[in-house]
């Protein structure tokens, strides 16, 4: 069935929340240039085995893709129906090595050495020196009676599934599609540095089929064995 509204979300961080609990997400307070406010939940731990999310991060990220992105308005943008040509796709559009991607967990003790911190520190940097955050993934919102449960901005409005959206298998399945998948990228304009953020569940085949549904199991075709 795949993302019923996927796009990217372009806005500047204003506020952060490290993830905790039970299916805990890393949230991120977005602001666009009109004064509209959205959340950005990124997963930072599976449902599924093992719990570990897959991670990668360019630290000056190249694509042919991102010449396109400053040229989109502030706030969110449908890319099915308005730009199918800078969708994400992990398997097909060469963002990265997927053998490179680390499985962190959510948190635990020690420095640097998790998910929650790992984006801490990107998005940090994000907010602080005013670089411009585009977030792929599933808009939901607004719900105009209800205030964000985190941020408490109303009306409550923002995206998620930040990370890959095909080689799902099980309930996760309907989920499924090509140049759709989920990914931060941050443009520090002064530098014109890019960096790329980059999330997938170990539980997802890379083997996908023109519906992004998987063609072979996890064990045959993982990150670390796709080519």
């Amino acid at each position: 069935m795949s993302l019923n509204k996927y796009g990217v979300l372009k806005g500047k961080a204003v506020d952060v929340m490290m993830g905790s609990g039970e299916n805990p997400h890393y949230q991120i307070h977005i602001r666009d240039e009109e004064g509209v406010d959205y959340r950005i939940a990124v997963n930072i731990e599976s449902q599924s085995y093992p719990s570990e999310v897959l991670f990668y991060v360019g630290e000056d990220f190249n694509s042919e893709d991102i010449s396109k992105l400053p040229a989109l308005k502030h706030g969110f943008t449908l890319i099915k129906e308005n730009n199918p040509d800078i969708g994400l796709d992990y398997v097909r559009g060469n963002l990265f090595d997927p053998q490179k991607m680390v499985p962190l967990p959510a948190d635990i003790d020690g420095a640097d050495n998790d998910l929650n911190e790992k984006l801490q520190f990107y998005v940090k940097e994000a907010l602080e020196r005013d670089a411009v955050i585009y977030a792929f993934g599933e808009r939901w919102g607004p719900e105009n009676t209800l205030a964000d449960r985190y941020f408490h901005f109303k009306p409550g409005n923002g995206i998620h599934d930040i990370h890959m959206n095909q080689g799902n298998v099980g309930r996760w399945k309907k989920d499924n599609g090509v140049w759709q998948d989920g990914g931060i990228l941050i443009h520090f304009e002064e530098e014109n540095r890019w960096v790329g953020i980059f999330l997938a569940f170990q539980s997802q085949s890379w083997c996908t089929d023109e519906n992004g549904h998987a063609i072979k199991p996890v064990e045959e075709c993982s990150y670390l064995t796709v080519k």
